[in-house]
């Protein structure tokens, strides 16, 4: 299913090492044609992190092209993933579309990718493709709020205020002011953990990213404080993720995908609070799954949380086929 609210469109920078893409070099794709590739943004939850499946060293996201022999263009994305990291893919839903007409990867004139979001629980993978789980900040340290509200870098805060100052159009200088004080939560703006594509698309137009770098490179301080960049557009399009993601668990039980057959309760709150970046308020949170009754106990305790044993729960997938479940607000903890 396309997502409802298409990315705002950004530059992207052309890339011309076809052959360090996995799975695209040697398609016989030439300069007139425009190639198809399947991208899988593959989510886990682990130890209250939230983690991404990539290949090349963190560089990229399991990716090829859709090949004739593919009977679907989901069939030829489960394929792909599993050949590189031999992770078997679960739950998957189509993400988005990226076809930017400046996508273009070396001989080929443009490229087209049909992005999906899955989610899994984080299991081996093959060392071959040098596919590994990567903690999704890494990529974006500043949509992990947890500690705090907004730009919790003051280089990156000072950087953008710069970028800003920096236009000789004065309407210009407003409007970048404007869109850091609403992407970023600064000032009287409270902090929108959707805006995950937003806030990097920003970044990229300021230079502050190295995707988005045109001549000299990022000092060693906002190097560190803007993330480990990704080829091509992967980051892009991990954010697209990122933030359907971020949507998706206020209205479909769909953070159950992510948890093992049975947990706590402090572990169901803590792997939301990993996926939104945010807080939650703990009373109000269980009060919440107790309302949806979307949990049911197991019958067993665990008392591997260093305290008093705790109860284990299951997931009631019944409970999609009994009602959709209400759409509803995070409860998160009150801003100071």
């Amino acid at each position: 299913m396309e997502s409802d609210r298409a990315p705002a469109a950004s530059p992207v920078a052309a890339d011309s090492s076809l052959a360090a893409d996995p799975g695209i070099a040697g398609s016989g794709v030439d300069n007139a044609a425009v190639a198809a590739e399947l991208t899988a943004v593959i989510v886990a939850v682990t130890d209250g992190q939230p983690r991404v499946l990539t290949i090349d060293g963190g560089e990229a996201l399991p990716s090829g092209p859709f090949e004739p022999g593919h009977r679907s263009l989901q069939a030829g994305l489960r394929s792909w993933v599993e050949t590189q990291t031999h992770h078997p893919l679960g739950y998957v839903e189509q993400l988005y579309t990226f076809a930017d007409q400046d996508r273009k990867r070396g001989t080929i004139g443009r490229m087209v990718s049909v992005s999906y979001l899955g989610l899994t629980r984080e299991a081996p993978v093959v060392a071959g493709w040098d596919a590994a789980w990567q903690p999704w900040y890494r990529f974006f340290p500043w949509e992990d709020v947890r500690a705090g509200v907004g730009l919790g870098d003051a280089s990156l805060t000072s950087a953008l205020a710069d970028w800003a100052e920096s236009s000789r159009d004065p309407l210009a200088r407003r409007d970048r002011r404007r869109r850091i004080t609403i992407n970023f939560g600064l000032g009287e703006q409270r902090w929108n953990e959707e805006l995950v594509l937003q806030r990097y698309e920003m970044l990229w137009e300021a230079g502050l990213v190295v995707e988005g770098r045109q001549a000299a490179p990022l000092s060693a301080t906002l190097s560190g404080a803007s993330g480990e960049p990704m080829r091509h557009d992967y980051r892009r399009i991990l954010a697209t993720g990122i933030a359907r993601l971020r949507a998706k668990i206020k209205y479909r039980p769909v953070v159950f995908e992510l948890m093992p057959p049975g947990f706590t309760l402090l572990q169901l709150q803590r792997s939301v609070e990993a996926l939104a970046g945010r807080l939650l308020h703990k009373q109000n949170f269980r009060r919440l799954i107790d309302q949806q009754d979307l949990v049911e106990e197991t019958g067993d305790v665990t008392t591997e949380t260093g305290g008093r044993p705790a109860k284990l729960f299951r997931f009631r997938g019944e409970v999609v086929a009994e009602r959709r479940v209400a759409g509803t607000k995070l409860p998160l903890v009150r801003e100071v």
